[in-house]
């Protein structure tokens, strides 16, 4: 687990560094550990997104903004369906192990957090490609839908030291809790807490 921030930019798509898929910088860092949200296509509107980006010069506020409006439970939220949930949880688990080490998840109702830290050579956005684009295409066929599950971009955050991954951990397996989804963490049945406990 690297705990850095020097790095040159992205020029390649064989390089590690920082880039930008669309809106949001990110970095892909190799051994490095991440904390990323994806959400449900229709979990949040992109102009409230889009305004809240303006409005927001700190970048804890903005996300703050967004965990709340996530866990509030807006769109059609699938994953609270427990076969859609079990095929979210099996992408996500999928390549624990040999392209990323899984340290923590919760899949809620219209998003998901994992903590992971990526193998040697192992980019990111790959990483992220391979759980959304195999779990759409498992729930999309459950669902008798087709066309765009999950939204193109995900939020994800380097860790920074020890005490910032902690503090993750914490953070994602409370989270339904926070919600109101349960009362404590080991309860909510799509999580690395109940996991854990065992």
């Amino acid at each position: 687990m690297k705990f850095d921030n020097n790095f040159k930019p992205k020029t390649g798509p064989e390089d590690f560094g920082w880039h930008s898929r669309g809106k949001l910088p990110h970095l892909d860092a190799e051994c490095f550990t991440q904390f990323v949200t994806f959400r449900l296509f229709d979990s949040m509107p992109q102009n409230v997104l889009d305004r809240w980006r303006k409005e927001e010069q700190d970048d804890v506020a903005f996300r703050k903004r967004i965990e709340a409006y996530l866990d509030a439970g807006y769109g059609a939220c699938w994953l609270r369906r427990p076969a859609i949930a079990r095929a979210v949880e099996n992408a996500i688990k999928f390549a624990d192990g040999t392209k990323y080490e899984l340290h923590a998840w919760v899949i809620m109702p219209n998003h998901v957090h994992v903590l992971l830290t990526q193998m040697p050579a192992r980019h990111l956005p790959d990483i992220m490609h391979s759980i959304k684009s195999f779990s759409a295409q498992q729930c999309n066929k459950m669902l008798g839908m087709s066309g765009q599950f999950w939204q193109r971009e995900s939020f994800d955050r380097y860790i920074r030291t020890p005490k910032h991954f902690s503090s993750v951990i914490s953070y994602i397996e409370e989270n339904p809790v926070k919600a109101g989804l349960c009362e404590v963490p080991e309860e909510w049945e799509f999580s690395s807490a109940r996991r854990r406990q065992r």
